[in-house]
């Protein structure tokens, strides 16, 4: 996995030009997705992590009751996609994305709290050489 949005040094994150581009699309997400908003995030060398909320809107009435949400992977889908564009026209063309994405389904205060912490740290970790998958 190659290093694209820069490095860790010193305990801190070094975006380079395409992280900074990935961090600032990252932020406009829900500017795309009015139901959607971003939580936490961290860009790091080759991968980000971050929370993305996902709020239901429900539209119509009963019994057609229809939900207007997009997908969690329709969002990172289109992320991608437009940081992969802006990279490459930068001149960065053979850019690319690993195939797939890690999501997992927040569901109390507690998970919430120790995703965060996660993030925060992911970083130093990386420094470390401890950097692992999501656990």
């Amino acid at each position: 996995m190659r290093e694209w949005f820069g490095s860790v040094e010193n305990r801190n994150l070094e975006l380079s030009n395409q992280g900074m581009i990935a961090s600032k699309l990252f932020e406009e997400i829900p500017l795309h997705f009015e139901n959607v908003k971003i939580d936490y995030y961290v860009v790091m060398p080759n991968h980000i992590h971050g929370i993305i909320i996902l709020n239901v809107v429900e539209t119509g009435h009963a019994p057609s009751l229809r939900m207007r949400t997009p997908s969690l992977g329709n969002v990172v889908g289109s992320f991608k996609s437009a940081v992969t564009k802006r990279i490459r026209n930068s001149g960065y063309p053979s850019f690319k994305w690993q195939p797939r994405f890690y999501d997992h389904i927040i569901r109390n205060e507690k998970d919430l709290y120790r995703i965060r912490k996660y993030i925060d740290e992911n970083p130093l970790k990386w420094e470390l050489g401890e950097e692992n998958d999501f656990v």
